[in-house]
């Protein structure tokens, strides 16, 4: 589709209302960890590229990928009531 880059990622998401502390701790440690070079060196070698970032950075993203993946979910007519 023209206009688009298409890429997989994964995400570790906790449930709405998780206290902002307890996010953050996990957002840090997943960035610890993605940042350990055995960590790294397999996600490259499976054609990964590790990103990890704050909160408000994956808020960010995700509301990026919704509004990207509506637009073409209405151009396809893909939806319907």
């Amino acid at each position: 589709m023209p206009g688009y880059d298409i890429t997989a990622w994964y995400g570790v998401l906790a449930p709405a209302g998780t206290p902002r502390p307890i996010v953050e701790r996990l957002a840090r440690e997943i960035d610890r960890v993605l940042k350990l070079p055995d960590v790294r060196d397999t996600l490259l070698k499976r054609g990964s590229d590790a990103v990890g970032g704050t909160p408000d950075e994956a808020a960010r993203f995700l509301r990026r990928e919704v509004d990207k993946w509506t637009k073409v979910v209405v151009r396809s007519n893909l939806y319907s009531d």
